[in-house]
């Protein structure tokens, strides 16, 4: 069938299209907003096991439940799986993990009202079915196959193909929980340069909001198993980019790398079409197996963007992907990191002059060895911790200057202040839960449950 259908917009018939998709990103500085997700476990209260889909304390009674606050669903085959309101989505991870995708926000305040007002509403509808929420970088005690899948019809595709390209794929999927922030570009120069330095500065997010030292029930000797997970899930489409680090990076460097991502799959009528392993290029080509003699539309090509996972992903915006999922003030602490360090030209020269010698191979070495070590990594003659230190102190100049304050009166910075403990002290939440495991829990890892969920 040649064509594509004019719902997912233009046919691509040049690469050039593809570069105006993320020009047209392009914004001026008064009109970049803040976007913040977070995922979170979903279990009952009753024996802490994961929420399954159906029943009467499954998901799916949760994601009813919250459309009395207004929240419209998404139906796919007649299961809802997902909720919208405004520019706001609820949305769903394979294993149920429960995901908030924040409207884009002008302050940090707004993004914490968001948040709680948030965490409100879910804790209400749970209170009545027997459930709770737990913020935490991966499910502490469940095996893989004691978690029940979600009825999406793109998780079957990636279910049957994560296998075949990592160990650790389906862990991915079903186990891990993270934070992320959401940030805007003003130009094509802008956004290398902010790509640049968050991606370098990625793994000391990671370290930051270290939160996942638990499989199984006992330790696992990582402090963020959950950004462990991501270089043993998809060599492909994971990992730190170095092309972005040369001189040639730029929208279209992107696109080709993008290009030359093997596909999942195709959206059409409602349905996913398996393109597993399949080429974007060919699909421009009208050669793409699963749809032979058919062209993409624009839609297509948005869709197979959000198929890649690197530590940084360019979309219409840049999403910081490094941080482990945790409680209430990380939430809003991560967009303060983000937003301090990449909104202002003086906190972003600052740590761009902080990064721009770092070579490949320190790249890697913090993308290995932070899991593990976290903020007590030797870096440069120094612990990790004092880089971050200084690091944080930018981006706490970057969120005084941008002087966003509350209705008290009280700037973005005090956001900050969470992070500037741990750095401060050089222990994480992961840390901070081992000592509980081995102390007061006596290794009882349910009692996270009990102290740690929202």
């Amino acid at each position: 069938m040649a064509g594509t259908p004019s719902a997912r917009g233009d046919p691509i018939t040049d690469k050039r299209q593809l570069v105006a998709w993320f020009e047209a990103g392009n914004k001026p500085p008064a009109q970049w907003r803040i976007g913040t997700e977070h995922e979170k476990f979903a279990f009952s209260l009753e024996d802490h096991r994961r929420l399954p889909y159906d029943g009467p304390r499954g998901i799916r009674a949760l994601l009813e439940g919250l459309t009395r606050y207004g929240w419209q669903p998404v139906v796919e085959h007649g299961n809802p799986i997902a909720l919208t309101k405004g520019d706001c989505n609820i949305s769903l991870e394979p294993g149920g993990q429960f995901e908030l995708s924040g409207a884009p926000l002008e302050t940090i305040h707004q993004t914490c009202d968001e948040v709680n007002s948030h965490l409100e509403e879910v804790k209400a509808v749970c209170a009545e079915l027997g459930a709770g929420m737990l913020g935490i970088g991966f499910d502490p005690k469940w095996r893989r196959d004691d978690i029940p899948w979600m009825p999406k019809g793109r998780y079957k595709i990636m279910r049957d193909y994560m296998p075949k390209r990592g160990t650790l794929g389906l862990d991915m999927m079903t186990r891990t929980c993270t934070v992320q922030v959401n940030l805007d570009y003003a130009s094509e120069a802008d956004m290398v340069k902010k790509f640049r330095v968050s991606l370098a500065l990625q793994p000391l997010a990671t370290a930051l909001f270290a939160a996942s030292p638990f499989t199984e029930g006992r330790p696992n000797g990582f402090k963020s198993y959950r950004s462990w997970i991501w270089t043993d899930t998809d060599p492909d489409r994971c990992g730190i980019l170095p092309f972005v680090f040369e001189p040639a990076m730029g929208f279209e460097r992107y696109v080709d790398y993008l290009l030359d991502v093997p596909m999942y799959f195709v959206y059409r009528n409602g349905e996913y079409i398996d393109a597993s392993g399949q080429s974007f290029r060919d699909f421009i080509k009208g050669k793409l197996p699963a749809l032979p003699g058919e062209i993409p539309a624009l839609g297509d090509f948005a869709d197979h963007v959000s198929t890649v996972f690197p530590e940084v992903r360019l979309k219409r915006y840049l999403e910081m992907r490094g941080a482990d999922g945790g409680p209430f003030r990380r939430l809003c602490a991560l967009p303060a990191l983000w937003v301090g360090l990449l909104y202002d030209d003086l906190p972003l020269d600052a740590a761009w002059d902080l990064v721009k010698d770092w070579t490949l191979e320190e790249h890697e070495y913090l993308r290995r060895e932070v899991p593990r070590q976290a903020l007590d990594l030797p870096f440069r003659g120094r612990a990790l911790r004092d880089v971050a230190l200084d690091v944080l102190a930018m981006a706490r100049e970057g969120l005084r200057r941008r002087a966003r304050t509350s209705s008290m009166g009280d700037d973005e910075s005090y956001f900050l202040d969470t992070l500037f403990a741990i750095a401060g002290s050089g222990r994480t939440l992961a840390d901070e839960l081992l000592e509980e495991f081995t102390g007061r829990w006596a290794g009882d890892i349910d009692a996270i449950y009990r102290e740690h969920a929202y």
